[in-house]
């Protein structure tokens, strides 16, 4: 695929321009959000259809049941918050009335993984996909720009079922098409290579494109393929490629622990065993910082991806 950095965007502004795309489109499209409207950019839809906008207040577990309540009556509900507050605060109401019940809500997760800065470990989630992933039901998206976010937003509102869609805060490269499409549970192949499989999702994605470069010029050909679904999990790009390889790096801002990486991980060990790198944060809380110098200190830079396919290249 072609790519090329059309500009830094945050991709939580994807996702708001994508809602009010769908408002449009759709009178059944409805939002939620627990006082965070202007941060999960979901001011222009509140704004436009004040009938079908609800705040909540800081009430995040009677938001989950308020838009559990509304798809009874056809509705398409997506509920916004930060990623922290959106799962680890509200598991229980995700698990008994969305999850369970197998409800059509659409669970909008800002501000996720270390990224998020200066607010620190209490607000930069690293657990929520492993936490997302394990309930029956649950569809669990992490797109890697704002394109993608936009593309994924709409993707999911036609998707049925409970859907879980991760994003950001910073501002970051937007290089995959205006274009393109977004198709739930299928992999993207960014870059052909022959040397090494490297499977990136969400904001590691362009790390994985900058890594590929760098190894190219050390004579290593690196293939990219982008995974921005975890759940469905597309097991046959993933098979096709390390067949090809026979080695893999996984990429991720998120815990080894129930991540991406642990996925292709127990994927491989039933149909393909491979030796295999997890470039990913390692059993810890982050910490108040700029993002770029988070991902260095916890590892999970474009340097960190390199050094694991040629440390597997050895």
């Amino acid at each position: 695929m072609k790519y090329t950095n059309t500009g830094n965007k945050d991709t939580r502004s994807g996702f708001g321009e994508a809602l009010y795309e769908l408002g449009l489109q759709n009178e059944n499209v409805v939002a939620l959000c627990a006082d965070l409207t202007p941060s999960l950019k979901m001011d222009k839809f509140a704004k436009e259809f004040p009938d079908r906008f609800f705040e909540t207040g800081i009430a995040e577990a009677n938001m989950m049941g308020l838009a559990a309540g509304l798809t009874v009556g056809g509705k398409i509900p997506f509920v916004g918050t930060f990623a922290n507050f959106a799962t680890g605060r509200v598991y229980d109401q995700i698990r008994q009335l969305i999850a369970y019940s197998n409800k059509n809500v659409k669970i909008a997760a800002s501000h996720a993984g270390l990224t998020l800065g200066e607010d620190g470990a209490t607000h930069q989630i690293l657990e929520d996909i492993g936490m997302m992933k394990m309930l029956p039901n649950m569809t669990v998206i992490n797109p890697a720009d704002f394109n993608q976010t936009k593309f994924a937003t709409k993707a999911v509102a036609e998707y049925e079922g409970p859907g879980y869609l991760r994003f950001g805060r910073p501002k970051v490269p937007n290089f995959t098409p205006a274009d393109g499409k977004f198709e739930i549970g299928k992999g993207i192949l960014f870059k052909e290579g022959t040397d090494v499989s490297i499977f990136a999702t969400g904001h590691l994605l362009w790390k994985a494109l900058e890594a590929a470069d760098i190894l190219e010029q050390k004579g290593i050909k690196a293939e990219v393929i982008n995974i921005h679904t975890i759940k469905p999990l597309d097991t046959e790009i993933i098979l096709e490629s390390v067949a090809k390889t026979g080695k893999v790096v996984t990429a991720e801002e998120h815990m080894k622990n129930g991540g991406l990486g642990e996925s292709i991980a127990s994927l491989l060990a039933e149909k393909a065993p491979a030796p295999m790198r997890i470039v990913a944060v390692n059993d810890t809380f982050g910490e108040s910082g700029k993002p770029e110098e988070l991902l260095t200190k916890y590892g999970i830079n474009t340097e960190n991806i390199v050094m694991a396919a040629e440390d597997l290249l050895k």
